[in-house]
């Protein structure tokens, strides 16, 4: 594709090549971090992940020998050849990851019916996916080798074998294995080889494939259907060097208030007021510690984003005030869609100021969510991000204290949102394809930077979908999983991915969100969420109740001793979270970021690190009641 090499020149810490047929960089940030671009799409566009970055690139040289750009480093040495083909080395000589020299070519899928030669459906899907591909990067797949990250994709934590598409979607189905899109898109991933970790994070926020050796064993590729040729190396030798260095790029998780890190209990929803203070009453009587209290959609006066049903809450600002006095902090959901209804002061606002995504004719683009007929604020222009961060007020002066920011993939019930629709993209117009997985992320920027100039104090936004780089401005939870016992399984090497995807506080709906949960199933969900950064019991409409008494004595007692734990356990935890504000470590971790020199922790799914100092092992299996235990060696546990 790009042919042979021409010639080259360096500049500062770039170097800058010209091949037969385009044009390459490689950019050196640190010693152990590189950026390899080549515009193939659009000129050069700020990212939407990477922000205030400081390069630190040390001492480097490069040479020309025998049809190679050699770019040496003071950790790394790196060999460009003709194609722009890419090998890495540490400066011993060992080989640490390189290109793919071989063909693109998946294993063969037969079809089955009466003549044979009708692609299977998965096979058909798969090569419709290839030929909308027009950036794939393939890298030689060594035997031995791991692969961590992606955020929380469902399936084991090792993902070699796994096949995932970043394309933020909200799908109700129960989620299983096979699942390739989330709520979320985070093109990053650590890989694993020799004991010996790397890092890659592709920046393009279209639509993109990660693959991990299932389409063919010899190599792992990333792809994207549109953009650029944009990836950084992020070389370890340790998991947890990597992600320094990962989140060196996008930013770590800002130490987050006290009481964020307390208990938490939500519903879908607790309306009428009379309702919420039932439960806010219940916990203290119970003497069942808790912190925060959530209300869903059904606060607001026809799902219409910054207002309060009257009828249902008369006198919000009078009850958060007298929740307050009971300890509480009230946590108020807002989705992106705004309800089409002339007089209402934020659809008027955003209407007048041409504040929503667009169609090709410069027509507000309508959709359907929860308030009817809605319109889909342009969050990619900084003056809507401004405005939206304004509107954060209504809330916040109000008393309150955080913003779950929902349905924000963007979700929408007629249909998903078209490739052409417009946006502003500060400046730069765009359609949907670029915008799409960032919606969210850009969403909470939003909130984020409204409740902190609103109250001068440390924001606590919840996101369901985000990019790379959101834990700067949220944290984040699973989304919508159930009350099954494979969705207790799963959460673990979910909630471990994401740690390793920089996502340091991040948590599930505990107890499940959807379907009936069960006494025994949320005594062990509790005691999971007891040493997880966020730690909220939530769930759905027309579910059973769920809260820490609504089964029987046994199992209140159960919730009872767990999260009286969790606040035993604050300062250690606060602890955590403020050394990852350096660090990037996240709270709860898979136990190869402490122990990679035991290559028995790198598959182990059921066991975490709660920090460095408390290994958790929780029974995730209906009726056990005891289970074996991996002790990692070089501890003398207790």
């Amino acid at each position: 594709m790009f042919g042979k090499i021409k010639f080259y020149e360096k500049k500062s810490n770039d170097v800058s090549i010209e091949f037969e047929n385009g044009r390459a960089s490689v950019d050196i940030i640190t010693p152990s971090i590189i950026n390899f671009f080549s515009t193939l799409s659009t000129e050069r566009r700020a990212s939407k992940a990477v922000e205030n970055l400081k390069r630190m690139p040390g001492k480097i040289t490069v040479d020309f020998i025998d049809g190679q750009v050699l770019v040496y480093t003071e950790k790394l040495k790196v060999s460009i050849t003709d194609n722009f083909m890419v090998d890495i080395f540490d400066l011993n000589g060992k080989r640490i990851c390189s290109d793919y020299r071989g063909e693109d070519k998946p294993f063969v899928r037969r079809g089955n019916d009466d003549d044979g030669n009708i692609a299977a459906e998965e096979g058909h899907q798969l090569e419709e996916e290839r030929k909308s591909q027009k950036i794939k990067i393939l890298k030689q797949l060594n035997p031995g080798s791991y692969f961590y990250g992606l955020g929380d994709r469902t399936g084991h934590l090792n993902k070699l074998g796994y096949h995932y598409k970043m394309w933020n979607t909200d799908n109700p189905n129960p989620h299983v294995e096979s699942f390739e899109t989330m709520y979320k898109s985070i093109p990053f991933f650590v890989a694993l080889e020799k004991k010996t970790a790397y890092g890659i994070f592709f920046d393009n926020s279209y639509e993109t494939v990660f693959d991990f050796g299932k389409e063919n064993s010899n190599y792992y590729s990333f792809s994207a259907v549109d953009g650029n040729l944009d990836y950084y190396f992020i070389y370890g030798p340790s998991a947890k060097e990597v992600i320094f260095g990962y989140t060196l790029l996008t930013g770590t998780t800002p130490l987050p208030q006290l009481w964020t890190l307390g208990y938490q209990q939500s519903r879908w929803s607790y309306a009428p007021e009379k309702r919420l203070q039932e439960i806010a009453n219940n916990f203290r009587k119970k003497d069942i510690p808790c912190d925060v209290l959530y209300l869903d959609i059904d606060y607001m006066d026809g799902y219409r984003v910054f207002t309060w049903d009257q009828q249902k809450f008369p006198n919000h600002e009078k009850m958060l005030d007298r929740l307050k006095g009971q300890g509480y902090k009230i946590v108020t959901i807002i989705d992106p869609g705004v309800k089409k209804d002339k007089g209402y002061s934020i659809y008027d606002q955003g209407l007048k100021n041409n504040y929503f995504a667009t169609d090709r004719d410069g027509i507000p683009y309508v959709n359907r969510v929860w308030p009817g007929k809605a319109l889909y604020p342009d969050f990619s222009n900084q003056a809507v991000r401004h405005w939206w961060a304004e509107n954060q007020k209504i809330l916040v002066n109000h008393g309150v204290a955080g913003v779950w920011n929902d349905m924000n993939e963007p979700a929408s019930f007629d249909g998903p949102l078209p490739d052409d629709v417009q946006f502003n993209n500060d400046g730069r117009l765009t359609d949907h394809r670029e915008i799409h997985n960032v919606y969210g992320h850009y969403m909470s920027k939003a909130t984020y930077e409204g409740i902190k100039t609103a109250t001068n104090k440390r924001p606590f936004v919840i996101t369901r979908a985000s990019y790379a780089g959101t834990q700067k401005y949220a944290t984040v939870w699973t989304g919508d999983n159930q009350s099954l016992w494979e969705h207790l399984r799963m959460s673990l090497p979910m909630l471990m991915n994401l740690g390793i995807s920089g996502f340091a506080f991040c948590g599930t709906d505990v107890g499940g969100f959807g379907f009936d949960c069960t006494p025994e199933l949320l005594s062990r969900w509790v005691q999971v969420g007891a040493f997880t950064a966020l730690f909220r019991n939530h769930s759905s409409a027309s579910m059973r109740d769920q809260e820490p008494w609504a089964f029987d004595e046994k199992t209140e007692s159960i919730n009872r001793k767990y999260i009286k734990l969790r606040y035993r356990l604050l300062p250690y935890f606060y602890d955590i979270m403020h050394d990852e504000e350096t660090t990037g470590l996240p709270m709860i971790r898979p136990l190869l970021l402490d122990y990679q020199n035991d290559e028995n922790v790198y598959g182990i799914n059921d066991e975490f690190m709660s920090g460095s100092n408390i290994l958790v092992a929780p029974v995730v299996e209906q009726g056990k009641t005891a289970r074996m235990v991996y002790l990692p060696k070089g501890n003398r546990w207790i």
